[in-house]
Formats: structure tokens, C-alpha cells, sequence
């Protein structure tokens, strides 16, 4: 999905700045504010099921804060309303960049898709852990609102569920290191269904014919990233993701164009302010 860049570049580049400072975790702690610059790109599809990608990246400045209830780090920016070795309750958030019409084969002369943000509750269950070889098996279930901006106005899109099996490991490969695969299906509802695949009247053409999106399975993905430190203030992150859309409950959208989507992303984070205040690790590694 065109999440990809977003939550690969936000929710893995920017946040993979959290896994920098080891020497700080090594003395016992790590800064409670980080700045730096984040950067990064990808090879993305326009949407789900889409059956053209297009290479999308941005660069930013980013702000990590390790507070108890609101946080922006390793897992993105959450607020962590409650959090222990079995069960971990956030509200998250993620995003989508636009993705223009006119460099769409089967969307030309549509209205392009526009900026996207999502938040909502994901619920942490693990049912695996080795604390040894700092490793875990969790079942996350994420329910998230979805709104599209063109900014000047802010439209609500519905809602997608996105249960994930995901196997997580620390310090693989290297100190620091994070690997973290998943996979698992996608739900959505009519509203954001019609938003990827309806064709209103307005926009019939030859060979793509009126067409009102439906409520329910979107796909299936599986997805993995690795982020790696490479001093105590520069980090590298890559990652990408294989989609499956057979069986999806909008096969027959004209704009349902793929089966197969697939994804890969590059980024950075260099931090270049830490604060002297500092954070304990806690219980968890993970965390």
C-alpha cells in the first residue's frame, strides 16, 4: 500500500533515530529528547491493488520524546496508555502521501488521492518472548480512523483493522540492531473502499465503468524491516513489503488492477541534539 513510504520513512526511518545512543542505553539510560534529520525513499504502488509504482521519498526533522504516556520513538509516535511484558495497550498513528492521477494509467482524469493520516488503538498481546536472545512473538491488533487532507480541508475516510502477527528480535546481526517481520490481513470499510476504488459517473470512461466500493477484506501483507545503528548518532533503516490481494472484496473495481504489490524503502536518521536528561531502560527491552 502507499502507506509504505510514511510508515517506513516515519513510522521506521524517523523513529529507527530512537535505536541510536547505544552507548546511552549501555550506561543505563537514554536521552528523554532527541532532534535530527530523517530522510529516506521507496519504490511504492499508487494504491492498493494498484498496478503501477512510482518512487516517492522526503527528508524532515524529527523530534523524539520518551515520556511515560506520550511518546515518538522506536514504535512511532504513541500514546502509551498501558504497557508490561504481555499486553500493551497505544494510541498510534500513521500515514500516506498523495498520489497524483496523472501518473496513473487507470486512474486518469479521476481526482488524485491526498494526503492520508490514521490513528487509532492498537493492542498488543505477546505470546512469545526469550529474553535471553531479546526476542518476541506478538498478535497486534490495530483499529485506526482514516482522514485524507488536501490541506485545505480534512475529509474522514473510514476505518481499517489490520491484525498482525509479528516476530520482533533485538541486537541481531549487530548491538542495536532490530528486525521485525509480520504479517496478517486487512479490513476496511465501505467509505475507504469507495475512496481506492469507486468510480462515480463523472469518471466512466471505455473500459472503466461505474463502480461503488464495498466494505470488507482489502489484503493480505507481509511485511519487514531492519534498522541498524551505525554510530551513536546515525541510523540506518531498509525494509518492504509483499501484498496479496486475491479474494479482496473489490476484485471487480475497475481500478482493482494487481494482484501483487510490492514495496522496498531506504532511510537514515542522524540525531544531532540528545538531551542530558536521561531515561532508564525499562523492564522491557522491547520497549
Amino acid at each position: 500500500m502507499r502507506w509504505l513510504v510514511v510508515s517506513m520513512v516515519l513510522a521506521l526511518v524517523a523513529p529507527a533515530a530512537a535505536q541510536t545512543g547505544t552507548t546511552s542505553l549501555a550506561e543505563g539510560g537514554r536521552p528523554k529528547i532527541e532532534a535530527g534529520l530523517a530522510g529516506g525513499g521507496g519504490w511504492l504502488p499508487d494504491y492498493p491493488a494498484a498496478e503501477q509504482n512510482h518512487l516517492q521519498g522526503l527528508a524532515f526533522p524529527y523530534l523524539i520524546y520518551r515520556g511515560e504516556i506520550l511518546r515518538s520513538d522506536d514504535q512511532g509516535i504513541r500514546g502509551r496508555f498501558y504497557n508490561s511484558d504481555a499486553i500493551g495497550l497505544d494510541l498510534s498513528f500513521s500515514g500516506a502521501f498523495p498520489s497524483s492521477s496523472d501518473d496513473n494509467r487507470a486512474r486518469e482524469g479521476m481526482a488524485d488521492l491526498d494526503w492520508q493520516g490514521e490513528v487509532g488503538p492498537a493492542l498488543r498481546l505477546t505470546l512469545w518472548r526469550d529474553t535471553e536472545t531479546r526476542q518476541r512473538l506478538n498478535l497486534e491488533l490495530p483499529v485506526r480512523a482514516v482522514f485524507s487532507t488536501d490541506l485545505a480541508s480534512v475529509r474522514y475516510r473510514g476505518l481499517t483493522a489490520s491484525p498482525e502477527l509479528a516476530y520482533e528480535r533485538l541486537d541481531l546481526f549487530r548491538p542495536g540492531g532490530r528486525f521485525r517481520v509480520g504479517v496478517g490481513p486487512i479490513f476496511a470499510t465501505g467509505r475507504l473502499m469507495d475512496y481506492f476504488y469507486r468510480v462515480g459517473p463523472e469518471d466512466v470512461r471505455p473500459g472503466r465503468p461505474e463502480y461503488d466500493g464495498k466494505s470488507g477484506y482489502l489484503g493480505t501483507r507481509m511485511q519487514f524491516s531492519y534498522r541498524m545503528p551505525i554510530t551513536e548518532r546515525l541510523s540506518l533503516v531498509a525494509g518492504g513489503r509483499v501484498e496479496s490481494f486475491h479474494g479482496a472484496t473489490n476484485e471487480g473495481s475497475p481500478l482493482f488492477r494487481d494482484k501483487w504489490n510490492t514495496s522496498v524503502a531506504l532511510g537514515f536518521a542522524w540525531s544531532f541534539f540528545q538531551s542530558q536528561a536521561r531515561v532508564a531502560s525499562t523492564a522491557s527491552p522491547f520497549d
